[in-house]
């Protein structure tokens, strides 16, 4: 399994917009990637134990780096969007996913 993480870092003065980001974006994003993603999460930053270092995050399950690889071909509406939510440059994270 695959694992793709896009992270906002914890900005000061930085805007994000969690409910734009809930209702619209990642919707969006999931119909972009279509049936490759298996699965999403979105987190939300709290501090529980200090400044959270992310506002948010978003967490895309795929089955393998090919249906990546296809999903990110369909990204290019996504970058757009961006604006609509934010002004944090997001970070990518890809990884495997090991189940102990």
């Amino acid at each position: 399994m695959i694992k793709v993480s896009v992270l906002y870092p914890a900005t000061d003065g930085a805007r994000f917009d969690h409910d734009y980001y809930r209702d619209k974006h990642v919707p969006l994003a999931k119909e972009a990637f279509g049936d490759g993603v298996k699965r999403v999460e979105i987190d939300r930053g709290i501090d529980a134990m200090g400044p959270a270092p992310f506002v948010a995050a978003a967490h895309f399950w795929f089955d393998s780096q090919e249906a990546v690889q296809a999903a990110m071909a369909g990204a290019g509406s996504l970058i757009a969007d961006v604006p609509n939510y934010t002004d944090i440059q997001p970070q990518l994270v890809v990884s495997e996913v090991v189940e102990g």
